[in-house]
């Protein structure tokens, strides 16, 4: 709704001064088969929130620049995921990574310089559209530029117009003629915390009549739209940022925050740990170790993460170059065998997860279980071979005994209760059918299954894993899973392992 005053001014869920926001997410609060009459109702409680103050600036819906994303079609994203000095005016850089991003950078490894400037008060009525009345803006925020006239305090602070205006010139003098202007507005948020960012963009012919005043006139003066003789208005690029204080990760308080910080090895980058590794890097581990040997063939792509472009290349190179691709800090290590060279540096992870499905690997890590300084948890993943709907992931801490000792206990639990048949085939031999040979000639049988039921048998086995590393507890066992579309059985069943058990099965 829009009104004609400015009394609102301020307000949370207020745009641009005048708009009464009382729809935050339209597509969800809002249906037209209600009629107007909803909307009025809606517009009325709005209303009585506003005169009783339940409006909580922390909570709802209060943007620093007046309630406007401000962003002209055409311009690049900026990436911002540094911190911001704390000084008054200062310079950043960007760096170019493809044409539709820029990164916002501090550190001086960009190729355009960055006048910033640390506003001291947001800007209600938005930032304009126009270089000048943005100038004014900027000690002036509660001036209604579109009436024109004041409203609210007058400015009590030095202005910041001119300074903003010599970094910006001699910024422009800095760079290649021809070439657009950028610079950067911290605009203080209502309710606290860090301020706001707004990356704004000259036109090449704007930034050109910025170098010739810098040249004939210097850069330390008032900007005098008349000195431009050019039309000067602001295209804003639309503003990524990524700061930890600014934006709360979308996957907060789920499973695979197990997994964020943590060293991770995955062995094995086929059906289930192509997925895996991806699900891990982007759940936020700070390094991960792949191998796998085996090169990418055509047919691998209707299930295994990889694409046209990774055949030919082994799948730990190819699945390196995608997991390096999610993430500009995730390290990378790449392992030129079935495992790394250096076991000793992989127990020292804080997990090993074997997607190999090999005896030979089965058999190492149960050697490693009586190396009696082993940090790393073991974890071991499979599926059927029938269908690949069917999940199983093995949790083996240090010492808790080896994977295989952990394995069998749960396979005679398992194997001896009819209500968990579905997962009796995990443990015996694949009957007639059950596996497919994709090749006629000499190729190696494999299981069935499709990349959505192998993702999301990985997604699952991720997360389960996942809650182990959050727990930081010894607990060993295994999960068991089943997607809605496996056959009749629980859907997810665990089996815990102790001691004694596997003292017990040693002894039978």
């Amino acid at each position: 709704m829009e009104v004609t005053h400015t009394r609102f001014l301020g307000f949370p869920h207020v745009l641009q001064g005048r708009r009464l926001c009382i729809y935050l997410d339209p597509s969800r609060e809002w249906h037209p088969q209600s009629g107007v009459s909803a909307t009025l109702n809606r517009l009325w409680g709005w209303l009585a929130e506003a005169a009783a103050a339940l409006f909580d600036p922390s909570t709802a819906m209060y943007h620093a620049v007046g309630g406007v994303l401000h962003r002209t079609q055409g311009t690049p994203t900026i990436v911002a995921r540094d911190d911001l000095p704390a000084l008054r005016v200062t310079t950043a850089t960007l760096h170019r990574r493809t044409d539709a991003r820029l990164d916002l950078t501090w550190r001086n490894r960009g190729e355009m310089i960055v006048p910033v400037v640390r506003l001291l008060s947001d800007l209600p009525f938005g930032a304009t559209e126009s270089l000048v009345p943005l100038l004014y803006l900027i000690d002036y925020p509660t001036a209604d530029v579109a009436t024109p006239r004041a409203f609210g305090p007058v400015r009590r602070h030095a202005p910041l117009g001119p300074a903003f205006t010599t970094m910006l010139i001699a910024a422009a003098l800095r760079s290649p003629a021809d070439s657009p202007q950028y610079f950067v507005l911290a605009v203080p948020h209502g309710a606290g915390g860090p301020p706001h960012l707004l990356c704004g963009r000259l036109t090449p012919a704007v930034a050109n009549a910025l170098r010739k005043v810098g040249r004939t006139r210097g850069t330390a003066l008032d900007l005098n739209p008349t000195l431009l003789d050019v039309e000067v208005p602001i295209e804003w690029c639309n503003m990524s940022d990524e700061r930890e204080a600014v934006t709360t990760r979308r996957d907060v308080d789920r499973p695979v925050n197990g997994f964020a910080g943590k060293s991770v090895h995955v062995w094995g980058c086929g059906g289930l740990g192509s997925w895996i590794a991806e699900f891990v890097v982007r759940a936020g581990a700070r390094e991960i170790t792949i191998c796998d040997p085996g090169v990418v063939t055509g047919g691998l792509l209707v299930r295994q993460n990889y694409t046209e472009t990774s055949i030919g290349e082994t799948k730990a190179q190819a699945l390196a170059t995608r997991l390096r691709s999610l993430r500009d800090d995730i390290v990378v290590h790449v392992a030129a065998g079935a495992i790394p060279e250096d076991l000793s540096a992989a127990l020292d992870a804080d997990i090993v997860i074997d997607a190999t499905v090999s005896n030979a690997v089965t058999t190492l890590l149960d050697a490693t279980a009586e190396v009696p300084d082993r940090r790393a948890v073991i974890a071991q993943v499979a599926t059927d071979v029938a269908s690949g709907t069917l999940g199983l992931v093995t949790i083996c801490p240090s010492r808790a005994g080896s994977p295989s000792s952990v394995d069998d206990r749960v396979g005679r639990v398992v194997g001896a209760d009819p209500a968990l048949e579905l997962y009796h085939g995990l443990w015996r031999d694949p009957l007639a059918g059950d596996e497919i040979v994709p090749t006629r000639g000499c190729s190696v049988p494999t299981f069935h299954g499709s990349a959505a039921d192998l993702a999301a048998v990985a997604g699952v086995l991720t997360s389960l894993i996942g809650t182990h590393l959050a727990a930081d507890s010894s607990t060993a066992g295994a999960h068991l899973i089943a997607l809605p579309h496996a056959s009749a059985g629980p859907r997810h069943h665990f089996v815990p392992v102790t001691a004694a058990d596997i003292s017990e099965g040693l002894a039978a």
